[in-house]
């Protein structure tokens, strides 16, 4: 998979996408993650790539031209559910406070897509016309950052490791919160005893058939306790 993530910071992307298993999945060429300075669009000799909203009002918002030269460059020419096989094709994504709260089942669709880009908004958002270009707007949950960088990571984040190769265990994706539609099941490692709390004795069986009964009950458990619109949502799907 190609990620093209547009952003006017791009040195913030230094690390979160370097580090742990995203950066050892792209060493293993796993993923390729492109991180394109959208101010190198900018016509301006200033490198401006913002301006005052039209009928007025407060803050500024990030100017089309560069935003569409830079989209542009990622390979976009049309809009992607215009293609036969638009899996195959860039898919444009802008991570805004308006669009979808992401979720599971969004994640699961994007790792379809060979090619996606990323837009990071910043200011008051991007001209409107631009939207026009974009398939698809994401949300990270109901609240305001200051510019779309951090919900980006967020976003490669949960993608990459839903890709074959980048978690060494599948299991271990398998069985985490959200997969089959409930939150994970407690984890324990040793000691058997910390500070005088003791792990659950069936985790010392060796019988796999009951642990894993167990932790199916305890997944169940936990939602139930704790998010129980995810218990409604499953009996829908």
């Amino acid at each position: 998979m190609k990620i093209d993530i547009l952003t006017i910071f791009p040195a913030m992307f230094k690390g979160p996408l370097t580090e742990s298993l995203i950066g050892k999945a792209v060493g293993k060429e796993i993923i390729k993650i492109n991180i394109t300075d959208v101010r190198s669009f900018s016509k301006d000799s200033h490198k401006k790539v913002d301006d005052k909203p039209f009928g007025g009002g407060g803050g500024m918002v990030m100017k089309p031209e560069p935003l569409y030269d830079a989209i542009k460059s990622a390979g976009v020419k049309k809009k992607n559910n215009s293609y036969k096989n638009p899996y195959a094709k860039p898919y444009v994504i802008y991570m805004s406070p308006q669009g979808k709260t992401l979720n599971h089942r969004i994640i699961k669709n994007l790792v379809k897509f060979k090619c996606l880009v990323i837009i990071c908004g910043h200011y008051e958002g991007i001209d409107e016309r631009i939207i026009n270009y974009v398939d698809e707007e994401i949300s990270i949950g109901d609240y305001v950052l200051t510019g779309g960088e951090i919900p980006a990571m967020v976003l490669v984040d949960g993608i990459a490791r839903m890709l074959p190769g980048v978690v060494k265990e599948e299991s271990s994706v398998k069985n985490d919160s959200f997969y089959n539609g409930l939150l994970d099941y407690p984890h324990y490692t040793r000691p058997a005893v910390f500070k005088g709390h003791k792990i659950p004795e069936i985790l010392l069986s060796g019988d796999h058939k009951k642990i894993g009964e167990w932790r199916a009950k305890e997944a169940y458990k936990r939602t139930k306790e704790r998010r129980p619109d995810l218990l409604k949502n499953r009996v829908k799907n």
